[in-house]
């Protein structure tokens, strides 16, 4: 077992053609590298049933942590998406054909992992004519069967505002609904530019109007203000958002989107105060939070 410090990359060609330099990270971004028991299972469960994880695709930090504790973030639907947002390190390009057979493979890997809450995402698929949203369906239904007694949580993608889709894959009944908006809408055309902010607070307004406990995220340091992070927090409590993830944007290659600044671990506790403060029942903020991060710890929060 060790601990390690993120590396920093070099800095890349940011938007408007200006060169972005590299900061060099806080002390506080240290991960603890230990594979252990649950590690090793998580990662031959993948590997045996042909998986992918958002952990792996998205370099997410803390892949050690959440397999150590016997938590990771499926992803459906394959490795490739066909969007190229400027934060997000997952393959962009032309997906392959959808296989049907994936649901019952993620059912089986939570059935081995005998998880309380799981946790699936996915790739855009702007090439399919419902995003995707069939599947979702699918992956639901066949993990109920396997294993009634988990809750499930699924981080959608904004199915370029189909209503259809979304009100698919709420039929299915998951415990949670969860589609981030990603950053403030002043940056979300530069890091986003195939997505909508309007349209992404549109997808948690459907889902909430049909009674789901709907989440959200966002990440900082991508040159939003502190103001704008609060403005988003507001806007997610007015399509009824009831919890949120907030964390710091890191930069995955030197080809992405360079980090404007560092947030304190205080600063994020300050964020996570006001959001307290404006409604929310559970608010996950600082360095490390991603989506998925806690996740049970936070269904637990909303009463699941």
């Amino acid at each position: 077992m060790s601990f390690i410090p993120i590396t920093a990359v070099k800095p890349l060609r940011t938007s408007g053609r200006r060169r972005g330099r590299a900061q060099r990270l806080p002390p506080w971004f240290k991960v603890k590298i230990e594979s252990g028991l649950h590690y090793q299972r998580i990662q031959s469960l993948v590997r045996e049933h042909g998986l992918h994880t958002i952990c792996e695709e998205a370099r997410c930090p803390n892949k050690w942590e959440c397999w150590n504790n016997r938590t990771a973030t499926f992803l459906i639907l394959g490795d490739v998406c066909t969007r190229r947002c400027r934060y997000c390190s997952v393959t962009t390009g032309r997906p392959g054909a959808v296989d049907r057979q994936e649901p019952g493979r993620v059912a089986e890997a939570v059935y081995a992992l005998d998880l309380r809450h799981a946790v699936m995402t996915s790739v855009n698929r702007d090439d399919l004519s419902d995003g995707g949203a069939s599947i979702f369906v699918e992956t639901i239904h066949a993990v109920r069967r396997r294993l009634p007694t988990c809750t499930i949580e699924v981080l959608v993608p904004d199915f370029q505002g189909q209503r259809a889709a979304v009100d698919a894959v709420l039929t299915a009944k998951p415990e949670i609904f969860n589609h981030n908006v990603e950053t403030v809408p002043r940056v979300f055309p530069e890091v986003r530019p195939q997505g909508n902010y309007d349209r992404s607070l549109q997808v948690l307004q459907w889902a909430k109007e049909r009674g789901a406990q709907t989440k959200s995220g966002l990440m900082v340091g991508m040159g939003e203000t502190k103001e704008e992070v609060l403005s988003v927090l507001r806007d997610l409590r007015s399509v009824g958002c009831r919890m949120v993830s907030i964390g710091q944007y890191l930069q995955p290659t030197k080809d992405h989107r360079v980090v404007t600044r560092y947030y304190a671990p205080a600063e994020f506790d300050a964020i996570r105060q006001q959001g307290l403060a404006l409604g929310f029942r559970h608010v996950e903020a600082g360095p490390l939070v991603r989506s998925s991060y806690h996740a049970e710890r936070q269904a637990d929060s909303a009463g699941l």
